[in-house]
């Protein structure tokens, strides 16, 4: 029962939590620091209180390694963010950062020297096809993308400026990607010396960072200011006007816990193939929401690459050959007379 109610609330968690994420960046492009700060602080409050309680329960993995794997974790969380001001459109950001299975196999084999069949091969190649055909197709679509982000481009931007900043915005992704697939080879070598410790990885990840967002301090105010005078939505019971981008934001910080808790559930009930599929899934429900709610551009060829991305994915985690082996008939007994 845990494990059907982890997947429920993965999808509404995660697939909402997309929905006001959306609705914050077409707005200001630029507020995914304010928004990562606000989701850090708030599960580091919930944290402290519960996992480490109030401080007094001592971490089992030494907090000197969880400096390196903050170090990679906040990289990561900013460069992504700022991606979004570089004519990146949303469906674009999530079909190249569900392409973390690609980074990973690659400095897997660089590093740990790992090994893979050959159908993982073949996924992974599926998988960068698909990548790429977005990536180029979004080229063509990227003057009108650009439009979301006028207040923060000059008057006179010509489409070769729009097109260099698109590319400097997709180099930005491609390194967050490789760095994401770094921390996760150190998480794995970090869980083998230590065992599986999720929710104080989780807090530790979250909590020690917030000291860093000091040197983006400024821009974090500043969207503070600019999401104040955002326009004021009544709440008529209580009788007072909030402005509407925070009643978003209290609506993304709490769908972004019910995500991250979720997915703990998962963990603790599923196998892990079961809780990347899931998760897998709810990111192509998440693109196709994006796409149809929020009208963003995508043609024939995106689907066709969305296709490839996530087909491939599913044959990397065997999903296909395990569901092959549940519908092929048990061999029936051969009877000697």
């Amino acid at each position: 029962m845990k494990s059907i109610l982890g997947v429920l609330f993965v999808f509404i968690g995660c697939c909402s939590n997309v929905i006001f994420l959306e609705l914050l960046v077409t707005e200001y492009p630029g507020c995914g620091n304010l928004i990562t700060f606000a989701q850090f602080f708030i599960i580091s409050v919930e944290g402290f209180i519960f996992t480490t309680r109030f401080g007094t329960k001592k971490p089992v993995i030494p907090v000197v390694n969880y400096l390196y794997m903050v170090m990679f974790f906040f990289i990561v969380s900013v460069v992504n963010n700022y991606a979004i001001n570089f004519n990146i459109s949303m469906p674009l950001h999530m079909i190249f950062r569900s392409g973390s299975l690609i980074a990973n196999m690659i400095l897997g084999i660089i590093i740990l020297k790992k090994r893979y069949t050959i159908s993982k091969y073949l996924a992974v190649l599926m998988i960068s096809a698909g990548i790429c055909t977005c990536t180029i197709m979004s080229a063509n679509t990227v003057s009108r993308e650009s439009d979301k982000h006028k207040h923060y481009e000059e008057e006179d931007g010509t489409e070769s400026a729009e097109f260099v900043t698109w590319l400097i915005g997709i180099g930005m992704l491609t390194f967050a990607l490789f760095m994401s697939a770094r921390m996760g080879i150190y998480q794995e070598v970090l869980y083998k010396q230590y065992g599986k410790h999720p929710r104080e990885a989780l807090f530790y990840s979250h909590a020690i960072p917030l000291l860093a967002f000091a040197f983006i301090g400024k821009d974090i105010v500043h969207h503070v200011s600019l999401f104040s005078q955002s326009e004021p939505f009544e709440i008529s019971y209580l009788g007072i006007e909030v402005p509407i981008l925070w009643l978003y934001m209290i609506g993304n910080c709490i769908t972004q816990y019910v995500c991250i808790r979720s997915v703990f559930i998962l963990t603790t009930e599923c196998s892990s193939l079961v809780v990347t599929l899931v998760v897998t899934l709810r990111k192509f429900v998440s693109l196709i929401f994006s796409i149809v709610y929020f009208k963003n551009p995508f043609t024939f060829y995106h689907w066709i690459g969305t296709s490839m991305v996530f087909g491939g994915t599913l044959i990397f985690l065997g999903f296909i050959e395990k569901v092959t082996n549940v519908l092929r008939p048990a061999p029936k007994d051969v009877k000697v007379e």
